[in-house]
């Protein structure tokens, strides 16, 4: 029986884990890096262990350190959660040599389909229809899609579309998943587009009974990394449904499956392909405990303990969605920094790794919550997802909150027309029209800020901001982007009461209630309402001096290390080439020339770790 656990990993699915472990009386075991010394996993675990450092090689995949770790605490249990070595075969077979309970599979099993090479061997064994894979060499045809053999979570694949291409998107890929997974092996597959990706969560006890609990649908994805995930999925036939769950119940007993795992597939019509086998809990397994109601990591303890499985799995009800709120700008690039305000309410299930002043590390995946919704129907589930999303208070950061919301109030998302382009340039979201801009949160901001300034006055505190005995000028608030004039207010605009932290105004007979929050740090302006939320950035009056960016100046869009410079001094470039490539959170981001020109200077090198807004390069445009 396991009475202490050591959860090997950081962040929300610790917390996740936890959560069960309180619930049956298990000890609770932290790991925590350098950056998470303050993190929520940490204060909430019974004891904590300290892996000094900061670098995920030097900590959360350090196995000795994590071993070590289980003897100083007394564990007697490991869960991996997921990432890191949650998916090494080596790091299981050392927890079970040192006489701990593995919560995972076995060994063999990980090893099995830590190779996603070796993966589709097995799968066209046990009749799981599987993609072919192409000589790298000399491909058959194009598009199609190079893959790490090694990881999972988008790292290491690369879509090429033209011979031209291949050669430098194969090394790319090497190089991110030698980082990410320490394996630089890739292969390569015909692109399916417009396919749906759908993936059937397996259960298996060491009795010999396996599980399909349903399938999820995790279309939806950006750089290859899940956005939204939806149980069940709402395009596939149950004819299709059916393959499907025998498809994954023969892969799991094909390598001895035990413990939770996730057999992914794309699906094409009434094509169904084999992708890669998850040998661990997957981020979006919430949407399937809502919908089977059960706790997948409790049944993974008492799977680990040896406890036998009911016969057959429990019958699915209602429809459960969940999305990925990340720490990330409109371009995908992760945003790092102090989390000032975490605030998500409604009838969701949050599963979080941070809270109001967490700080987000540039060491690792930007991830900040699942928010997930559950309803009797599709509708009704997403529906609550879009009010908990719309009403949360998040400051300090910018989020992917806005794009989430845009995704589940779209048209196909709403048909359930959803595919793995569905984010791309030419997907469903490229349609939507922009909504007209609306001033009166910068008006409510204006006016809190006059308000606030009145307060902090030393004199004459009761006196309007900007009082003067003749006034021939309306009173103006500047912000980045935009100007309101709040004296005299617009046509139709009545203010009901205005507070520094809080603005009534009436529109056309309409009231409107804004929430205000300023933090000093950064003077940004954060307005939430009933309609969504802005932030705003003051333009002070006598702005202090800064120092001049020359024109033509690449600035790095995150903190991160210079992976590779592609250009020197002196050459020329074109619009879209590629000038050097920082890597951040194990991924790659290519900088590229924003026009033709001429390079003038490269600021940084290989290997040097740059901030947010560092000169990497400048280019001179034009031909001089």
């Amino acid at each position: 029986m396991i009475t202490r656990l050591l959860v090997a990993n950081r962040g929300e699915i610790t917390r996740r884990v936890f959560r069960t472990c309180r619930s049956l009386g298990i000890s609770t075991v932290a790991v925590f890096a350098d950056p998470d010394a303050d993190a929520p996993h940490v204060a909430e675990a019974d004891l904590a262990v300290r892996l000094r450092g900061a670098r995920p090689s030097d900590t959360y995949l350090d196995m000795d350190r994590i071993i070590e770790a289980c003897v100083a605490s007394g564990a007697d249990a490991v869960h991996p959660g997921y990432g890191f070595l949650s998916e090494n075969a080596a790091f299981a077979q050392a927890v079970l040599a040192a006489g701990l309970t593995w919560v995972g599979p076995p060994p063999a099993a990980i090893e099995a389909m830590g190779s996603k090479i070796t993966a589709k061997r097995l799968m066209e064994e046990a009749g799981v229809p599987v993609l072919p894979s192409l000589d790298l060499a000399a491909p058959a045809g194009f598009p199609l899609l190079v893959k790490a053999s090694a990881g999972g979570g988008g790292r290491g694949m690369r879509i090429v579309r033209e011979a031209a291409e291949l050669a430098r998107e194969v090394e790319s890929a090497r190089r991110e998943a030698e980082s990410a997974f320490g394996d630089p092996a890739v292969f390569a597959e015909p692109l399916l587009e417009r396919a749906r990706h759908v993936e059937v969560q397996v259960l298996a006890d060491t009795h010999g009974t396996v599980w399909a609990l349903g399938e999820r649908e995790c279309s939806v994805q950006r750089r290859h990394q899940k956005v939204v995930e939806e149980c069940p999925s709402p395009g596939i036939s149950p004819e299709v449904r059916e393959r499907l769950c025998e498809a994954a119940v023969r892969a799991a007993r094909r390598i001895g499956y035990t413990g939770a795992g996730t057999v992914e597939f794309l699906v094409q019509g009434d094509r169904v392909a084999f992708l890669e086998m998850n040998t661990r809990l997957q981020v979006e397994h919430p949407v399937t405990e809502l919908v089977y109601g059960v706790d997948l990591v409790r049944l993974q303890l008492e799977v680990a303990e040896g406890i036998a499985l009911s016969p057959a799995p429990p019958k699915a009800s209602g429809h459960a969605v969940e999305v990925r709120l990340y720490a990330e700008d409109a371009d995908y690039l992760p945003q790092s920094g102090v989390l000032r305000r975490f605030e998500v309410g409604g009838d969701v299930r949050v599963d979080a790794g941070v809270e109001s002043g967490s700080v987000v590390s540039p060491y690792y995946d930007p991830m900040l919550a699942k928010v997930i919704a559950h309803g009797t129907s599709r509708a009704e589930a997403v529906r609550k997802l879009v009010a908990a999303l719309r009403g949360a208070r998040l400051h300090g950061l910018t989020t992917n909150r806005d794009l989430l919301v845009k995704i589940l109030t779209n048209q196909a998302f709403v048909a359930g027309d959803t595919h793995t382009g569905f984010l791309a340039a030419d997907g469903p979201l490229g349609a939507d029209t922009a909504e007209p801009a609306d001033h009166l949160p910068a008006l409510a901001a204006a006016l809190a800020l006059a308000a606030a300034n009145r307060r902090r006055a030393p004199v004459l505190a009761g006196l309007p901001s900007g009082w003067r005995n003749v006034r021939s000028q309306p009173r103006r608030a500047c912000f980045t982007g935009i100007e309101v004039v709040y004296d005299p207010l617009p046509d139709g605009v009545v203010t009901i009461s205005t507070e520094p932290h809080r603005v009534v105004l009436e529109r056309d007979g309409v009231r409107h209630t804004y929430e205000i929050a300023q933090y000093d740090e950064d003077g940004t302006v954060y307005v939430d309402h009933a309609g969504g939320h802005a932030e705003l950035t003051p333009v002070p009056r006598l702005p202090e001096p800064v120092e001049q960016i020359a024109p033509g100046s690449l600035l790095a869009p995150m903190p991160g290390s210079v992976l590779r410079v592609e250009v020197a001094a002196g050459d020329r470039v074109v619009k879209g080439q590629s000038v050097l490539v920082l890597e951040a959170m194990k991924m790659e981001h290519r900088i590229a020339a924003p026009a033709d020109g001429v390079v003038s200077g490269v600021h940084v090198e290989k290997g040097q770790q740059v901030e947010a807004g560092a000169v990497l390069a400048i280019i001179q445009e034009g031909n001089p």
